[in-house]
């Protein structure tokens, strides 16, 4: 009796593993912050379960490094196994040891693993160069999302790379590489006139020029970060009229874009968000063309601008304030200073009143 309750205890977990594990698998995996390093762990625990998680190939399909030591030679190693042949999407976010070699001897040896990859983040990897990006894009032509943000090393020439081997970007993150100037912007432009999100942080040798071209092209744009980038002028704010399907803004640090620019913004019907902070030329005029012309806005930050007063929070309060669920008026010393409880009078769904410290 003992012995046929022990394999009707067997059956019953063989069938656990084999049905209940793997749906469970399916429903949070796409949603489950397990790291490279964590999945090998779960093959360790048991044969069945060794067996569910090689069948489950959702978990397969994302390959996160974020942080690691020893990455590059990770990822090689990750790479060479079958498992890992359909990954969709590739973390190396701060991920340490990741250089141009590594890049160059994944194209040699694991070219067919990256054929299926949409998603590729070498954020913090400065010690990749244009090299490294020609070796790694090469690889991945259905590739839609590349960021690589903070690399002082990729140029122009980076860019050429990406458009030349990645036909389907749509969500692009170049933020501080400062060695780009408007030649690379004028890639992107020319390639990618469907071009969903944008972020040009700190991409100091940027000129009017070479932001006028990108409006005129990039017209399905929906995020756009210009921080930090301070020599704009109107006659290149002007183009972000050009917009329309525009839902998220950051012009913070805009040292030169006054009411007349913010007036064309203001034409943007879809923007949800939008970061003015320090934008120290803007007055009243702006921020009210702004709550008459976008009245879908739930962030709004106007920090440290000196010239904006009450006038400007009640045009807001009439147009936006069934939506406005962050607002920024700190350092704004024109502006009456309110409680918490005065605001929430103008701005009922208001949740966040302060978004720099």
């Amino acid at each position: 009796m003992e012995e046929r309750a022990v394999t009707e205890t067997e059956a019953k977990e063989l069938i656990w593993c084999r049905e209940t594990v793997p749906k469970v698998f399916k429903l949070v995996c796409s949603t489950l912050p397990l790291s490279h390093t964590h999945l090998v762990s779960l093959l360790l625990v048991s044969p069945s379960l060794h067996r569910t998680l090689l069948s489950c190939q959702p978990l397969w399909q994302s390959l996160n490094l974020r942080e690691l030591n020893n990455a590059g030679n990770r990822l090689i190693g990750a790479l060479s196994l079958p498992r890992y042949r359909y990954v969709k999407q590739i973390n190396l976010e701060f991920a340490r040891d990741v250089e141009d070699a590594h890049l160059i001897l994944i194209k040699d040896k694991c070219f067919d693993s990256l054929q299926s990859l949409e998603s590729l983040n070498l954020n913090g990897c400065q010690k990749i160069s244009d090299t490294g990006i020609e070796a790694i894009t090469s690889c991945c032509s259905q590739l839609k999302s590349f960021s690589i943000y903070w690399n002082v090393r990729v140029t122009d020439t980076g860019i050429l790379h990406i458009v030349r081997n990645c036909k389907h970007i749509i969500d692009l993150n170049i933020s501080g590489c400062k060695s780009i100037s408007d030649r690379g912007v004028q890639l992107i432009a020319e390639n990618y006139p469907e071009l969903e999100s944008l972020n040009l942080t700190r991409c100091v040798k940027l000129t009017d020029d070479g932001l006028k071209k990108l409006l005129q092209r990039c017209l399905f744009l929906q995020s756009l970060n210009l921080y930090a980038l301070s020599s704009f002028t109107d006659e290149a704010y002007r183009k972000l009229c050009l917009l329309a399907r525009l839902k998220i803004l950051d012009l913070c640090g805009a040292q030169n874009l006054s009411d007349g620019g913010v007036s064309c913004i203001s034409k943007c019907k879809n923007l949800v968000s939008l970061n003015l902070t320090w934008c120290v030329r803007v007055t009243d005029e702006g921020v009210i063309s702004i709550a008459e012309g976008c009245t879908s806005l739930e962030f709004l930050s106007l920090f440290g601008i000196i010239g904006v007063t009450d006038k400007c929070l009640e045009a807001l309060s009439k147009s936006c304030s069934n939506k406005i669920t962050t607002l920024d008026v700190n350092g704004c010393i024109g502006i009456k200073k309110r409680s918490h409880e005065e605001l929430l009078q103008l701005f009922p769904y208001l949740k966040c009143f302060k978004v720099h410290s």
